[in-house]
């Protein structure tokens, strides 16, 4: 028989949740990767029946064994194994099986991005799946990041060609979580935002998603416009980024610190400007803006040029080291210290690091490089230890990602070098190092008091 779908139910509000609670209405989470596997566990959490489906084996094992392998998600190992321990939570490689078991459906796997253009290839196909076990009244949730219209002109097409009938909702509501507070995202940390294609959908998903968060559930028009908000945060980001880093490149013909003077001028609360860096990395910034201009009937100049202007940091970086040395980079050793985009994260997709080392390569250089989550060699430059770097002799040290373990690096031991912080997240104490920071430090300074007697937040 058929499961109850939430999508054009008679069934009283107060009916619905008890359904849901009880999991008499089943979910499918498509998707068990860094983002997928919090989702399906806390709405194992909230519902009691659920289901995750992974293309690949190796994950679906683990999940079914109670493990977690997504690392760095505090609560998420224990979460899964309560969630798997008390049958609330199953997985399976077995897409339209578990389609065909499910009311609720959520997909949330990769869209990916090749030569500029949208790759919508890994979603479709799981849409497809999802299409092939559909049923009257079935709730379909998108949160992959999408191009605005996707759901509307692709997706609700290939659920009603696979299923062969149209009774079905489909809405969009995006994956708003970062690494490392995946769980407390998920449960509410953010407003949960969803647009469905008909009204229903929208209505059917809000209520699914007013008992999966402790937060506001924010309705909008339609799937369009909330495919739109998404995009809109990261393009947002990528701008604000993007200038940040071109105020950067002012700093030695200006002869100031710009991370100070966006500082001082982030405590104006009309001012939001984010910090400069060595390039913009993640599985997610990088990408949005090719979602963008793939459905923009004009150029979008402004999208366009910052994209531009991130993807040239790499580069723009080694250049700003080599200005530094004391002698040619061909043939200099220089140590890159982090390759993932982000301190803490094990996530290389779009990192500046690699890039860096590739560049440095290239211009002769000899590369180390040190990073505790991942393994350098995988990346062209020679390994070395955290509790080995003050035991070398490097023409530069650049630090490209502030992981915490590098504030343990005895300064004091290391032979004099060129020391380049592309984060300013750097104290260099003992030593005779030349200590130089991307964009200038924001250094310490006395806190700025208002007339009122508070300090106002810093920013950015």
């Amino acid at each position: 028989m058929s499961p109850r779908g939430p999508y054009g139910t008679a069934e009283s509000p107060a009916a619905q949740r008890e359904a849901l609670r009880a999991g008499e209405l089943p979910v499918a989470v498509y998707g068990l990767g860094k983002m997928g596997l919090p989702l399906a566990s806390v709405y194992a959490e909230r519902t009691g029946n659920v289901v995750g489906v992974d293309a690949d084996p190796a994950v679906v094992d683990a999940v079914e064994c109670g493990e977690c392998h997504v690392t760095g998600e505090p609560g998420l190992p224990a979460l899964v194994a309560e969630q798997v321990g008390a049958g609330r939570l199953r997985a399976t490689t077995d897409g339209p099986a578990a389609a065909a078991a499910a009311a609720i459906h959520v997909a949330i796997v990769p869209t990916l991005v090749a030569d500029g253009e949208p790759d919508l290839s890994i979603l479709e196909s799981v849409v497809a799946d999802v299409g092939a076990g559909l049923s009257a009244g079935d709730l379909v949730v998108v949160e992959s990041t999408v191009p605005p219209g996707t759901c509307r002109e692709v997706l609700r097409p290939v659920l009603a060609e696979t299923s062969g009938h149209g009774s079905f909702g489909l809405a969009f509501c995006p994956e708003r979580t970062s690494s490392g507070r995946a769980l407390r995202d998920v449960r509410g940390a953010h407003p949960k935002v969803v647009g469905g294609v008909d009204d229903e959908s929208a209505r059917a998903a809000a209520f699914v998603y007013d008992e999966l968060t402790d937060g506001e559930v924010h309705v909008v028009s339609d799937a369009t416009t909330a495919e739109a908000v998404k995009v809109f945060e990261g393009v947002y980001r990528d701008v604000n980024i993007a200038l940040a880093n071109e105020f950067a490149t002012l700093a030695d013909g200006l002869g100031i610190s710009v991370r100070e003077a966006i500082e001082t001028a982030n405590r104006i609360p009309f001012c939001d400007l984010h910090d400069p860096g060595p390039g913009v990395g993640g599985h997610c910034i990088p990408f949005y803006p090719y979602f963008l201009l793939s459905v923009a009937a004009g150029e979008l100049p402004v999208t366009r040029t910052a994209r531009e202007r991130n993807e040239s940091m790499p580069a723009w970086t080694v250049s700003w080291l080599t200005e530094r040395l004391d002698r040619e980079l061909e043939g200099a050793d220089v140590l890159v210290l982090g390759l993932t985009y982000r301190a803490g994260v094990e996530e290389t997709r779009a990192s500046p690091g690699p890039e860096i080392v590739e560049i440095l390569s290239e211009r002769g250089a000899t590369v180390f490089a040190c990073d505790p989550l991942v393994d350098p060699a995988d990346y062209g430059a020679r390994p070395v230890a955290v509790d080995a770097v003050a035991d070398g002799e490097f023409d530069a040290v650049l630090l490209v990602s502030a992981h915490a373990e590098f504030e343990g690096i005895e300064w004091s031991a290391m032979a004099p070098t060129t020391v380049l912080d592309g984060r300013d997240a750097l104290e260099i104490t003992g030593g005779h190092h030349r200590h130089v920071t991307l964009g200038g430090s924001a250094g310490e300074r006395p806190q700025v008091v208002d007339p009122e007697g508070t300090t106002p937040p810093r920013t950015g």
